[in-house]
C-alpha cells in the first residue's frame, strides 16, 4: 500500500518535467522569462523549463550584450506583421496574447512603462473623379505610448509624410527620439539639434 502511495504521488511529477532539446539558442532569463529560439522561431520558458509562449515567427529580436533575441519589458514583448507587405508593430504579454495591436511603423522595447512609437496618421484631403477614390496622405508621428498602447505624447507634431506602399517602405522608419529618464525625451529638430522634453 506504501509503495503504491509513493508512486502514485511521484507520477504527476514525472508527468510535467520536460526536456527542451535541439535548441538554437537559449537567452538569459530576463523578467522571470528566457527566450529560446529553435529552427528559427522563438518562444519563451519560465524559470521552471516550461514553454509558457510557443514557438513562432513573429516576435521581434532586440540586441543585447548577449546577442540578438526578444525580450520582455514591462510585460510586453515586441512582435511584427506584415500588411501588404509593410511591417507594423505590436506587442504581447507573458501568455502570448497580443494586447497592443500591430499599428506602428516602428517600435521600441518598454521602459518603465514607456516606449516609443512611429504612430500613422491617414487624413482624406479630396476624391480623384477619374479613379472614383479618395485621395488621402498619410503621417506617421513619433510618440510615447503607454503598456495599453495609448498614446501619451506626440514627440514631433508636424509629423512626417509618408507613402503606404511595400516599394517605397521596404524597411521600418527610424526612431529618432531617445528615452533618457522615466520623464525625460531627447527629440531631434528641424535644425538636426537635440531637444531635451520634459513627458509623464
Amino acid at each position: 500500500m506504501k509503495k503504491a502511495l509513493i508512486t502514485l504521488l511521484l507520477i504527476p511529477v514525472f508527468a510535467i518535467t520536460q526536456t527542451l532539446e535541439e535548441l538554437d539558442f537559449i537567452a538569459p532569463f530576463n523578467a522571470g522569462v528566457a527566450a529560446i529560439e529553435k529552427d528559427n522561431s522563438w518562444g519563451f520558458i519560465n524559470d521552471k523549463g516550461a514553454i509558457i509562449i510557443a514557438f513562432r515567427d513573429d516576435l521581434v529580436l532586440t540586441e543585447t550584450d548577449y546577442g540578438k533575441y526578444p525580450i520582455f519589458h514591462n510585460n510586453r514583448c515586441l512582435i511584427s506583421e506584415k500588411k501588404d507587405g509593410i511591417l507594423y508593430y505590436g506587442y504581447i504579454d507573458k501568455k502570448g496574447k497580443k494586447v497592443i495591436d500591430t499599428k506602428f511603423l516602428n517600435a521600441t522595447n518598454f521602459n518603465n512603462n514607456v516606449a516609443l512609437a512611429l504612430k500613422i496618421i491617414s487624413k482624406t484631403i479630396g476624391t480623384n473623379n477619374i479613379l472614383d477614390k479618395p485621395v488621402v496622405i498619410n503621417k506617421y508621428f513619433e510618440v510615447t505610448i503607454d503598456t495599453t498602447g495609448s498614446v501619451k505624447d506626440y514627440l514631433n507634431p508636424k509629423g512626417i509624410n509618408v507613402v503606404l506602399d511595400k516599394k517605397f517602405l521596404n524597411k521600418p522608419p527610424k526612431i529618432t527620439s531617445k528615452l533618457l529618464s522615466d520623464e525625460l525625451v531627447a527629440i531631434i529638430n528641424e535644425n538636426s539639434k537635440w531637444v531635451i522634453k520634459s513627458v509623464k
